[in-house]
């Protein structure tokens, strides 16, 4: 299964590209990352069937064990691509909410789209770490 990170924003030269770079050198499962213009831009068409995935203040709050755990299984009912899709500044219309097939958060703060792209590479690559029975996820 694919993952596919679709941005708003670039992420230009910094720390948080530089993480996310490590992170997506490591993640062994197909990853994709599409960036977009803060508004515009199309977003590309999935590999179907897909599911998407909006990275939301006000989402579903997850263990990275659970998180793993519903990869894993949309990976083996034959998911061919997982979208996690992050917002511009003023996140996602309702619209893109109701839609989606998860609204995910990473607590109730508000981060910057960089670091929530930095935070999402390093929870998939821990997820497919868990999935392979890696000890990665109980270092970190």
């Amino acid at each position: 299964m694919r993952l596919h990170v679709i941005a708003r924003g670039k992420i230009g030269r910094s720390p948080e590209a530089e993480l996310v770079a490590r992170y997506e050198k490591r993640i062994a499962w197909p990853f994709k990352l599409t960036e977009l213009p803060d508004t515009g831009g199309t977003i590309p068409a999935p590999l179907s069937p897909a599911k998407d995935i909006l990275l939301d203040e006000r989402g579903r709050l997850m263990s990275s064990e659970d998180f793993a755990a519903l990869l894993g299984r949309w990976r083996d009912d034959g998911m061919r691509e997982a979208r996690f899709l992050i917002g511009a500044a003023d996140g996602h219309g309702d619209e893109a909410r109701d839609k989606a097939d998860l609204l995910l958060g990473f607590g109730a703060m508000t981060w910057p789209h960089l670091m929530v792209r930095a935070m999402l590479a390093e929870q998939l690559y821990r997820a497919t770490t868990i999935i392979a029975g890696h000890p990665y996820h109980r270092s970190g």
